[in-house]
């Protein structure tokens, strides 16, 4: 051997064996990590559906919306409740008895309208209709009811008590 070369070679000093980084993340730490933070995403996210589920909303104000004899029975009135961007429909199903809902399909979002002739409501978009008393669906792609405006009759004008998605 010769004794003029360094007894390191020059690899081994560019590339030691030994970092200086031993503190850093493993993979499989990172991997934990990883799992854990999306467990407590999937968990919050089960949290918000089952709380929107669970409550119950009751929004819009009592508000007089038209006087009885105005409407005839099997007739409708359009109004907007709870607020002034909220296309609602009132009808007249008997003597003394109305029903509201909002005009929005809750499929997605296209106006829907009473068919008298075919004792329904009905969206024309998609083939989506409803029960006349309860808004719910009988047929088509909506995947829940209408949402249900209370009304009841106060010295024979009809008023909405609220709204119920």
């Amino acid at each position: 051997m010769d004794d003029d070369r360094p007894s390191d070679t020059i690899w081994k000093r560019d590339f030691p064996y030994e970092s200086a980084a031993e503190e850093d993340i493993t993979r499989r730490e990172f991997t934990r990590y990883l799992v854990a933070g999306a467990g407590v995403m999937a968990a919050g996210n089960v949290g918000l559906a089952a709380w929107t589920q669970l409550r119950s909303i009751n929004t819009g104000e009592p508000r007089r919306l038209i006087p009885l004899a105005d409407l005839a029975v099997g007739s409708t009135h359009l109004f907007r409740y709870p607020t002034g961007d909220d296309p609602a429909i009132l009808l007249r199903v008997a003597d003394r008895e109305v029903v509201a809902f909002s005009q929005k399909c809750t499929h997605l979002g296209c106006v829907v309208y009473f068919e008298a002739g075919e004792d329904r409501w009905h969206c024309p978009c998609h083939e989506g209709n409803f029960d006349t008393r309860t808004g719910t669906v009988t047929s088509g792609p909506p995947p829940r009811p209408l949402g249900k405006i209370e009304v009841e009759i106060r010295d024979d004008t009809v008023w909405a008590l609220g709204y119920r998605p």
